[in-house]
């Protein structure tokens, strides 16, 4: 039997400047990322958590915000995605996108918090439009230009490492966030906590101006049709001809899924359905424990190869949700424990399998095609999971609990359940991409070893001297000329 384990393999080194500025522009992309995927459903579900004045709207108001978010990032990410690759740049979308990200987080902070059941609707209506608002800003900085560069900068040998790291930030931008909601979300102080949190992404905004550079070499995409080369990831015939793309980004899929249907409940489901009010201490234990397992990981999956991870961690996944359902079943003096394991557990193994398959998505992108194929991403990895999942939690929810109880409304356990029947249907596309992986790999690093060739080859012929022919007449023809 063949020891996959055996040979560990040499990744490019990125440097210095590449890693910062990959760290620094993920953790405050996420850090907004996390306001807008926890906070914001947060907010919502205090605004109508009374639900004998409110009725559904608690589910509602959350269902609502994160569809209609979900199709704002995709189409924004299809567009900005196309036109970054038009102008051939990821910078100025970067810088642009960030500053007003966060201006617009600040929006928030304007919706009021006192208001009648008959206003119930309007407020709804503005939480969808800010938050789609936002999205907007977000989706073009992080999701088409960010996602790309990062495409852009890394190769076979190191995407593993890169895109792992990268699947920390949202946990490590989770808890820098709590931190700061300790002292203003927790307190009331809403006002506050949107508009530091808004500052954040718009100094990173301008601090990129100055640090961040783009990839050498992008091609830029001159076909004149704009509008085809944008959707150019969803045609038939490019399809079939990437089919494997598209099945590692059905095993996003579904791991998306399963992570939505509890996400946007998360701190609710803590607080109030476990009663563990003193939340940041458990969640932050679980938050950076899953952050060193998946960072080793990461190491690990470009040293030994991702395709000898991918079956277990998904099997990792199922357990830890599991571990997280059975909870009802026990008593509440286990409830603590219990949550640090299961946590540990189901949102290490999450993280770390996002990272191997965004790696295996950007190994497949044809070269010169990194923007335009980050919208065929958000549809695999956002839109069908946030429109997916909140609909099953929804379902799930509504039927938990009386509408017309006047006490505070719980998320139920039973979400965990749907989480784990869920990432169990990854298994199938990660056999197929497991098995490709090889294959891809030995293709990958062939081209890799032909450019550089090439670029050898073009240094050399630049640093050689120039060979001037001159006529220089010979002995012969000067006897020649005296004869005649």
């Amino acid at each position: 039997m063949e020891n996959s384990f055996a040979a560990p393999r040499k990744s490019t080194p990125l440097g210095g400047k590449i890693w910062t500025n990959a760290l620094l522009f993920g953790l405050i992309g996420q850090i907004a990322w996390v306001v807008e995927n926890m906070y914001f459903a947060t907010f919502a579900q205090k605004l109508f958590a009374e639900t004998s004045k409110f009725g559904n709207m608690y589910y509602t108001a959350t269902t609502l915000m994160v569809i209609f978010s979900a199709i704002t990032a995709t189409v924004t990410t299809i567009f900005m995605g196309g036109l970054c690759d038009k102008i051939g740049k990821r910078k100025p979308f970067i810088t642009i996108g960030y500053i007003f990200w966060g201006a617009t987080i600040m929006l928030f902070a304007a919706i009021p918090i006192d208001f009648t059941s008959s206003e119930g609707g309007l407020i709804i209506a503005l939480l969808v439009i800010f938050d789609c608002i936002m999205t907007f800003a977000g989706s073009t900085a992080n999701d088409a230009a960010f996602n790309a560069w990062v495409a852009d900068v890394t190769d076979v040998t190191n995407r593993g490492k890169v895109n792992t790291i990268l699947s920390i930030m949202p946990v490590l931008a989770t808890v820098v966030t709590i931190v700061i909601a300790m002292f203003t979300f927790d307190k009331g102080n809403y006002t506050i906590f949107f508009i530091v949190l808004g500052v954040i992404p718009m100094v990173t905004g301008v601090l990129s101006a100055f640090m961040l550079k783009d990839a050498p070499g992008v091609v830029k995409n001159s076909n004149p049709n704009y509008l085809k080369e944008t959707f150019y990831g969803f045609r038939p015939s490019v399809i079939k001809s990437n089919k494997m793309m598209y099945v590692a980004l059905s095993a996003l899929c579904l791991i998306g899924i399963a992570q939505q249907t509890f996400m946007s409940y998360l701190i609710s489901f803590v607080t109030v359905t476990l009663g563990i009010t003193d939340y940041l201490v458990p969640l932050a234990v679980i938050i950076v424990v899953s952050a060193i397992i998946t960072g080793v990981m990461g190491v690990l999956f470009d040293k030994f190869g991702r395709k000898n991870f991918y079956i277990p961690l998904v099997g990792v996944i199922v357990i830890g949700t599991l571990v997280v359902y059975l909870m009802e079943f026990m008593p509440t003096s286990s409830y603590l424990p219990v949550l640090y394991v299961g946590g540990i557990v189901m949102l290490g193994s999450m993280l770390c399998i996002a990272g191997a398959l965004t790696a295996a998505f950007q190994d497949y992108i044809p070269k010169g095609c990194e923007g335009r194929f980050q919208g065929v991403r958000m549809c695999f990895t956002v839109l069908i999971p946030m429109i997916i999942g909140p609909i099953i939690s929804l379902i799930i929810g509504m039927n938990s609990f009386d509408a017309m109880d006047s006490s505070v409304t719980h998320p139920p356990f039973s979400i965990f359940l749907a989480a784990a029947v869920v990432a169990l249907l990854a298994i199938i596309p990660v056999i197929f991409v497991r098995k490709d992986a090889d294959r891809l790999r030995a293709e990958l690093l062939a081209r890799k070893s032909e450019e550089q060739s090439e670029e050898e080859n073009a240094e050399q012929a630049e640093a050689e001297p120039e060979i001037i022919n001159v006529d220089i007449p010979s002995f012969d023809d000067e006897n020649k000329q005296s004869e005649e």
